[in-house]
């Protein structure tokens, strides 16, 4: 996986955190397959389509926080995910 520090696109410019469709018990082969990319700011109170429930990995970048809810429209538990 990147560390959080690497989430910088090659533009440059800055990702807040990145989750991915595939995991592994292997630490080499996680944060694979598709990618979904948070950019800075985003509220975004419903997955995309074809990622609900699909998310196994992620990664937060530095100074970001990333808020997820058990249920969809920002419902249920919530957790908090930071570097």
């Amino acid at each position: 996986c990147p560390t959080p520090a690497d989430l910088r696109p090659v533009n440059g410019t800055r990702v807040c955190a990145q989750l991915y469709a595939d995991n592994s018990a292997y630490y080499d082969q996680c944060c694979a397959g598709d990618v979904l990319v948070v950019e800075p700011d985003s509220d975004v109170p419903y997955m995309p389509y074809k990622w609900s429930a699909r998310t196994s990995s992620l990664v937060v970048g530095t100074r970001c926080e990333l808020q997820v809810w058990s249920r969809r429209g920002k419902k249920g538990n919530t957790r908090k995910f930071n570097a």
